[in-house]
């Protein structure tokens, strides 16, 4: 399978504030850092080995676009969208995607069809393999793939932008489990600009925006954030914390034994 669009390898650690943004976007493309989780300066700057001048730098940017809040004597946090900002959202996904896709169709060159196609042809792979991480990522990245197809870097940014805030929508209000764009909807799309067919291709892009938004519930929050360094991939989830935490689960067992155990003096009589 291709190498993803954002990933950002850590042994390419720089001094640039874009490989903290595109891993932070990632994760959030993947639905792995979730809404609310807290971005410490200190603590990006030591997972990515930066100074905290050039993680500010990057929280700044992505709080630019809405995507980090900074809240007062708290620090930076990846930003919990309401229930009115997740319509609005979807609000200006339904009006700008079809356009997009429109312009695509009109004068998307041979070279970008080809991209887009080997783009859902990677999706369909991370389907049938049930990777589900890589699956949500490029099913969002479709979508800002489309974009740059249609060769209007404002579109890019935007998009950028809207899945971003998307995918933290879904983690909150999502019906069920986190869906990935329903399948085969994206070939759809892209049959349609490849016959040229403008119409055709916004008509089944809003179509797809309203299933995308058919399966939020926006009355409830959903799900526990992950801890900052295993939603960057920064850090192992495993054997190494279940053993320490098996460690401390044996050890509060066996204080509360002791504590249980009765004393010489028990079960006699007054």
């Amino acid at each position: 399978m291709d190498q993803p669009v954002v990933d950002s390898p850590v042994s390419e650690r720089g001094r640039s504030e874009a490989p903290i943004r595109a891993r932070i976007l990632q994760a959030i493309f993947e639905r792995r850092l979730h809404p609310g989780e807290k971005l410490t300066e200190e603590r990006v700057a030591e997972l990515f080995g930066v100074s905290r001048t050039v993680v500010r730098q990057a929280l700044a940017r992505l709080a630019q676009d809405g995507i980090v809040e900074h809240q007062p004597n708290r620090g930076a946090f990846v930003a919990a969208p309401s229930r009115a900002d997740a319509r609005h959202v979807l609000d200006a996904r339904a009006v700008v995607e079809p356009e997009i896709a429109a312009s695509a169709a009109c004068g998307c060159a041979a070279a970008a069809v080809a991209r887009l196609r080997r783009h859902v042809a990677m999706e369909n792979e991370a389907r049938a393999a049930g990777e589900r991480a890589t699956l949500v990522r490029l099913t969002g990245e479709f979508h800002i793939a489309l974009a740059e197809a249609a060769g209007n870097p404002v579109f890019v940014r935007l998009l950028t932008e809207l899945q971003a805030l998307s995918s933290l929508a879904i983690l909150l209000y999502a019906r069920g489990e986190h869906a990935a764009c329903p399948p085969h909807e994206h070939t759809d799309i892209l049959e349609a600009i490849e016959a040229g067919d403008g119409e055709l291709a916004a008509r089944r892009m809003r179509a797809h925006i309203a299933h995308v938004a058919d399966e939020l519930d926006l009355s409830e929050p959903r799900e526990r954030p992950l801890g900052l360094a295993q939603a960057l991939g920064l850090e192992p989830g495993g054997a190494a914390g279940k053993v320490a935490a098996g460690k401390l689960s044996g050890k509060a067992s066996g204080r509360a034994g002791q504590r249980s155990r009765p004393s010489p003096a028990a079960g006699k009589g007054a």
